[in-house]
């Protein structure tokens, strides 16, 4: 069974033009030859991605690899973004907000026209489940990449579809989809199907509007409440109220459907994982279903799509019962942010499929063809602060290093490269990295050690928070349902162990090797040459050109000593009213000798310990290198400076220390005898 491979290289750069050989395919042809050599696409030689970030760029380079050339649109705040220097052409359609840029159809597909495309893909988000943008594209005389109007609308209505489920023999859930809005009708449907409740917004989506209430006298305020968040994001106030599930599973069916009335599945995704009612870490095939409870899931999800005239990517979403009974819950009539873990299963490209389907070609396979071969997980990197529940970030990534792409098993969809900003107007996703192996135990292993290897400085990321999840002993047994971070909160939030001498050790040499690096390389050479911090970053204050140690060649061979302060942040905390307090940094102070042999002796003096350290490398342009401290040997460690603050990363473990904003507070070298000697040259004579 072949596997896709569609990702960025791990080379993260910022070029003005990103060339096709930094990314691998394999096409389609390759992962499904007896198929696609009768029908290849050739409708289109031109389409328009009416989307942004990662999900433009993959569809990009399915496009790319089948010969068709990519028309990107873009805002004011992604002029330099990855998925416009991919594109062929790419015209600006507005300012930076949404509403001025993204979400006009009529501009996009104005664009569509003058540049010659035939087609409009909507990618995810923004314009790829509005009906009426879809109608318009039709009536202008070009091809939506998607379903018809007609299926959008009515998956678009969680009553509507609702009602259309229970006609098509489709299992729903028990709840009250009324017209009748009144809270004394909502309280007596409530009470009727006992609680705990769901409310939602009927047109709703991400989470928003949905509310969980516990007792019937919660109800009123939590109606109120979803009919405000429903106004303000969809402009309909309608609400519905379901039973509901204490410990769900959230598993979702892939469904394609064509022109000629064909329909297939492609297995199933489980979603449990879910913060704020939206995705962390997905997985195919969901955990522990048997293959008889897969069928009867996969064609469910077809008789779903059947019943609306389907045709396209889409997904069905079920919500599971722990004993395995499944319920509708809605359809997303578009390709899902997670479809790559679906590809790496069963060896698809559904871009490809969404092309040719699009283009009024035949499914590429049938039911009976498609198979389900090994596991795979997708974990979302998000600009977040897990420990402040979860508030998205924005601001520029200083420093990026991923993974490295494998053929068949580790994917980087992301649409930002090292430099780039991630802005205030949309979603702070950084990426997606996405692993396969041939069981879940191994693919879980993979996902934990990619996860390791992905170093992100200048925000806030959960790539941490998502290591704690993978390693969970919860997690690991496959016992999921959406309700599992709040119930493990505090094994996955919260400050992490307390700094061992390890880590003190290994974050000094961070420090001290680009000095030594650049003293032993540059010592004739003007001192603002030797100014920078290991990979290009900037040097932290009283470092560098200002510190005795890189600026005198002399020393080289000479066994000098200094005092280093670190400072280690500490959590705020509240007073008794609630107001946060501030805490000082906690100081770390240690005394460094260079010696002859060109190792450290770093005394601790807190505990009076001493530890030998030895540095191999001078660092490379990510600031990595590799250590001994005291015996025990670190093959790859990366230390990144950036705001005064140094980043530390260590196999599993990475930590942060802030440095202090003067020399002065940081130490001083010292010879024989504590002579102080700031200035280059040797004591010749003591008067």
């Amino acid at each position: 069974m072949h596997r896709l491979l569609l990702s960025q290289t791990t080379s993260v750069t910022r070029p003005l033009l990103v060339p096709l050989k930094h990314f691998s395919f394999r096409s389609y042809a390759s992962a499904s030859a007896s198929t696609s050599a009768n029908r290849p696409v050739h409708d289109f030689t031109k389409i328009l991605i009416a989307n942004r970030g990662e999900i433009a760029c993959r569809v990009m380079r399915t496009a790319r690899a089948k010969g068709v050339k990519t028309v990107a649109v873009y805002s004011e705040a992604d002029k330099n973004s990855l998925h416009v220097a991919m594109a062929d052409e790419a015209r600006l359609i507005g300012p930076p907000p949404a509403k001025e840029s993204y979400l006009l159809g009529e501009r996009i597909i104005q664009v569509a026209k003058e540049t010659g495309a035939q087609a409009i893909h909507p990618g995810y988000g923004f314009l790829s489940e509005n009906a009426e943008f879809a109608q318009q594209v039709e009536k202008s005389g070009l091809t939506f990449i998607g379903p018809p109007a007609s299926a959008i609308r009515a998956m678009g209505s969680k009553s509507a579809s609702k009602d259309i489920m229970i006609d098509a023999k489709v299992p729903t859930i028990p709840g009250y989809h009324g017209e009748d809005q009144t809270i004394a009708t909502l309280q007596k449907e409530a009470d009727k199907m006992g609680y705990p409740v769901i409310i939602k917004a009927v047109l709703g989506g991400g989470g928003k509007g949905m509310k969980i209430v516990e007792r019937t006298e919660d109800l009123e305020e939590q109606v109120s409440s979803a009919i405000r968040e429903a106004q303000s994001s969809f402009g309909d106030s309608r609400v519905l109220i379901e039973k509901y599930l204490r410990h769900p599973r959230h598993v979702e069916v892939q469904v394609f459907g064509d022109k000629h009335g064909n329909y297939v599945y492609l297995f199933e995704r489980d979603c449990s994982v879910q913060r704020r009612h939206q995705k962390v870490i997905e997985e195919a095939p969901a955990p522990g279903l048997s293959q008889e409870l897969r069928e009867k899931l996969g064609n469910t999800a077809v008789a779903a799509a059947r019943a609306v005239g389907y045709v396209g990517a889409g997904t069905v979403e079920f919500i599971m019962d722990q004993d395995g009974t499944f319920y509708f819950m809605e359809m997303n009539t578009r390709l899902q942010v997670e479809h790559p873990i679906t590809e790496m299963v069963t060896g698809q490209d559904l871009v490809d499929w969404q092309l040719q389907v699009a283009a009024g070609h035949a499914l590429p396979k049938q039911q009976k063809d498609l198979k389900l071969n090994g596991h795979s997980f997708e974990a979302r990197i998000y600009a977040e602060n897990p420990d402040a529940d979860f508030l998205p970030g924005t601001g520029r990534l200083e420093h990026l290093t991923t993974p490295a792409a494998e053929e068949g098993h580790v994917r980087i969809e992301t649409g930002v490269r090292q430099g780039d900003d991630v802005s205030v107007y949309y979603d702070p996703m950084i990426a997606k990295l996405v692993v396969w192996d041939t069981d879940r135990t191994t693919a879980l292993k993979r996902l934990v050690r990619c996860l390791d290897e992905y170093h992100i400085v200048g925000l806030h990321t959960n790539v941490k928070f998502l290591k704690k999840l993978a390693l969970h002993p919860a997690f690991i047994k496959g016992d999921v349902e959406t309700g599992f971070i709040p119930a493990y909160r505090t094994d996955l939030l919260g400050s992490s162990s307390s700094l061992t001498n390890d880590n003190i050790a290994l974050a000094v040499l961070g420090l001290l090797i680009p000095e030594r690096s650049s003293l032993l390389s540059k010592s004739s050479s003007s001192s603002s040459s030797s100014s920078s911090s290991s990979g290009g970053e900037r040097a932290p204050k009283g470092y560098g050109r200002r510190d005795p140690w890189a600026s005198n060649g002399a020393r080289i061979n000479h066994e000098s000593s200094r005092t280093v302060k670190l400072l280690v942040p500490q959590q705020a905390t509240k007073d008794a009213n609630g107001v946060e307090q501030p805490k000082k940094d906690k100081e770390i102070i240690v005394d460094v000798t260079y010696k002859r042999d060109g190792t450290y002796s770093l005394l601790l003096p807190s505990t009076n310990t001493r530890i030998i350290a030895e540095a191999r490398g001078g660092g490379d342009k990510k600031g990595t290198f590799s250590a001994f401290v005291d015996g025990r040997f670190f093959p790859s460690v990366r230390a990144v400076v950036h705001n005064d603050v140094l980043n530390v990363f260590e196999g599993s473990n990475s930590f942060s220390l802030n440095i202090p904003s003067s020399l002065g507070d940081l130490g001083e070298e010292k010879g024989s005898g504590s002579l102080l000697s700031p200035m280059p040259g040797k004591v010749v004579k003591v008067m």
